[in-house]
């Protein structure tokens, strides 16, 4: 059973763009994600080009490391699996 997230659990504040482009992140957002000073953000856009998704570099780093063991495991499962069954 997965624990349900609500609207009020992810909205952190709003920014108002100035002139130059530039967003300060809240406080409150900040604190909650644990974004310091000099942390890396990946900026990507939403997939129908209404918003912007902001990602700390080392959380997807760690998501993108944590995959891979994952891949590994799995990949190396199946070829026990494989030899097992006389390479069907």
């Amino acid at each position: 059973m997965t624990d349900r997230v609500s609207v009020e659990d992810c909205y952190v504040g709003t920014v108002t763009v100035g002139e130059r482009g530039q967003v300060v992140i809240p406080a409150e957002a900040r604190k909650k994600m644990d974004i310091q000073t000099g942390d890396r953000l990946i900026i990507m856009s939403q997939p129908h080009g209404k918003g912007l998704v902001l990602l700390k570099l080392d959380a997807v780093r760690e998501f993108l490391n944590r995959l891979a063991e994952g891949l590994n495991i799995a990949e190396s499962a199946v070829r026990d699996l494989e030899q097992l069954n006389g390479g069907c």
